[in-house]
């Protein structure tokens, strides 16, 4: 029985990884669309988020019966509960993917606004953060979880100095206003990203330490070591 039940649980983090690799490949596809100018790019992207959640559905009725069914100590119980609070964020993320497509879709149907710097900067960060917040549960990685937190910073930084940058610009030409607006909106969904990035990451260190740093994370890693 013991032997089952860890099969189970390696079961629950495989379509957990599965689903934190949707969820990349959508934002992924928005933004190349965006910087490729490429329409094509998006299409893949709804039938990912029906894909996600699928996967949320059925990850919450396998914590819930594993629960049920095996009354797990307390580190899996931590781990189970963690996984379904994982299983939020990713579809929470995979919406947010889907909102930046929207958004792209409609700047796509006009002319580029300005060279896109900052942006891409930012999903390298926000992608990287999801990627290593997902692996830092598998394999209970906290060292991996607190560096994730501390790049939330970077991201609210680059958010900030987009929409200076756009609003200085916008202020120059009214007709970039609309273009500009959108853009801002990409910017905050990916800060949105990395939000939902970190929460995942505290959750990691809940499993792992039973400790919860989400109004502390700061005090937990110098951030001269990321």
């Amino acid at each position: 029985m013991e032997r089952h039940f860890d099969e189970e649980l390696a079961h629950v983090k495989h379509l957990l990884l599965r689903m934190g690799a949707l969820t990349e490949a959508m934002l992924d596809a928005a933004m190349q669309a965006l910087v490729r100018n490429d329409r094509s790019l998006l299409d893949p992207i709804f039938t990912q988020e029906a894909q996600v959640n699928r996967l949320q559905i059925d990850l919450d009725e396998m914590c819930l019966r594993l629960i049920a069914l095996h009354q797990p100590t307390a580190s899996d119980l931590r781990f189970l509960l963690a996984v379904s609070k994982i299983n939020t964020e990713l579809e929470r993320l995979g919406d947010e993917a889907v909102n930046i497509a929207e958004t792209v879709t409609q700047l796509l149907a006009e002319p580029p606004l300005k060279p896109f710097e900052i942006i891409p900067q930012m999903v390298e960060i926000a992608n990287g953060m999801v990627k290593d917040s997902l692996h830092a549960f598998v394999s209970l990685d906290t060292e991996r979880a607190r560096r994730v937190l501390i790049r939330d910073d970077k991201v609210d930084h680059l958010r900030d100095q987009v929409i200076a940058e756009l609003l200085s610009y916008m202020r120059k030409d009214s007709s970039a206003i609309g273009r500009g607006m959108d853009l801002i909106i990409v910017a905050k969904k990916l800060e949105r990203i990395a939000d939902h990035a970190t929460n995942i990451a505290e959750d990691v260190i809940f499993v792992a330490e039973g400790k919860d740093v989400r109004h502390h994370a700061g005090e937990k890693l110098d951030p001269t070591a990321c």
